[in-house]
């Protein structure tokens, strides 16, 4: 029998047995399928970065026809809840304790100073501590005024027309926040699929003693690590598949791309998440351990330091050099463009082969641990 077709058969028959290994084992089969499930689930309905519907308290200090027209405009439009009252300090104790994120007040001179033609005012008091909402509030409200403004002077830009600004949004027309956000969290569940699937199985294997007994016969670093890859890489895209089909059917995600793109970029992103995975139970050989550290070595990186919530350009320059060696930031934007665009292949092809990289040094390392701690 050749060197070559020993090798195959020693390949064959470990990924055979790592397969029946991870059918028989239930927590394999919880990280692959029920933990994405919960993941997907918490993303696309619990996170949203679409504010709507936020209660705000509307003051109107004087009660004229004027006033009331537009205290109707905010009353009417999608994005407010709106509290009437008459004295701003019944709204004050609501706002500090966050029941209503923001005061808008129209006062009593609105209406003398509006008919004099003295540019009147109105007053936005917004909860600060939530930044986001602030600005928020403060926007749509200032648009609330400019709109009813818009109306009451219909007639004159009828016979004085304006220039009128088109706004078009490409991709993403409803600019729908789960449109971006689940795609992204499919990388997040990637990551933390093949990263701590590897880390567990392979750690397991040094506590329970049998990675001893195996690297004792022929089978070498690398077809060992091979071996224990295959299975959860198929695994792993699997788990993908899952998701997509949940994003595109649930949730409704538009999916524009191709097939090929989409398993092509998973496929690249899993080598360095496994490889990531096999480094740390070879480095760690405790499955508590291997865990603590894939949580912190994978997924809080995929999830902070990504550009999945946060912008990478924010972020202060030697953060965003760390993120150059986070595999999710290459997925993350690819996975979007491929739901919402289509194929850019340059793009993909640029992602890939850093994905492929960072995985390659992973696999690199990994097998030289398996070296040095069995020697």
């Amino acid at each position: 029998m050749s060197a070559s077709s020993g090798r195959r058969r020693r390949l064959f028959a470990l990924v055979r047995k790592e397969s029946f290994q991870a059918i028989r084992d239930p927590s394999s089969i919880l990280i692959a399928f029920v933990l994405p499930l919960i993941l997907l689930f918490l993303f696309g309905y619990g996170v949203s970065l679409d504010t709507s519907r936020t209660r705000i308290g509307l003051v109107t200090e004087a009660m004229t026809p004027l006033t009331e027209d537009l205290s109707a405009s905010f009353q009417a439009s999608r994005y407010f809840d709106v509290a009437i009252g008459r004295d701003r300090r019944l709204f004050e104790e609501d706002l500090v304790i966050g029941k209503v994120r923001g005061i808008v007040i129209i006062p009593a001179e609105f209406t003398t100073r509006y008919s004099a033609g003295n540019s009147p005012s109105i007053q936005v008091i917004v909860d600060g501590s939530d930044p986001n909402t602030a600005n928020f509030v403060q926007n749509y409200a200032q648009g609330a005024v400019a709109n009813w403004e818009q109306q009451r002077q219909a007639d004159v830009a009828k016979r004085n027309p304006a220039i009128a600004v088109e706004q078009r949004f490409w991709f993403n027309p409803e600019l729908t926040s789960r449109n971006f956000l689940v795609p992204g969290s499919i990388a997040i569940v990637m990551t933390l699929v093949g990263t701590l699937l590897t880390s567990l199985v392979v750690a397991r294997e040094w506590e329970r003693g049998t990675m001893e007994a195996m690297m004792a016969t022929p089978v070498t670093a690398v077809e060992l690590l091979a071996g224990k890859i295959l299975p959860y890489f198929l695994l792993g895209l699997t788990s993908m598949t899952l998701c997509v089909l949940l994003s595109v059917f649930l949730f409704g995600v538009p999916f524009r791309g191709s097939v090929a793109a989409l398993y092509a970029l998973s496929a690249a992103f899993l080598i360095p998440a496994l490889g990531q995975g096999l480094l740390i139970s070879t480095a760690t050989k405790n499955q508590f351990l291997a865990s603590q550290l894939a949580l912190i070595s994978a997924f809080l990186p995929a999830f902070l330091l990504s550009g999945f919530l946060f912008e990478i350009n924010s972020m202060p320059q030697v953060i965003q050099w760390i993120t150059f060696i986070v595999p999710a930031r290459y997925l993350i934007p690819s996975l979007q463009t491929v739901f919402l665009a289509g194929d850019i292949w340059p793009m993909f092809g640029k992602a890939i082969f850093v994905m492929l990289t960072i995985g390659g040094i992973m696999f690199v390392l990994a097998a030289r641990s398996t070296r040095k701690r069995i020697g």
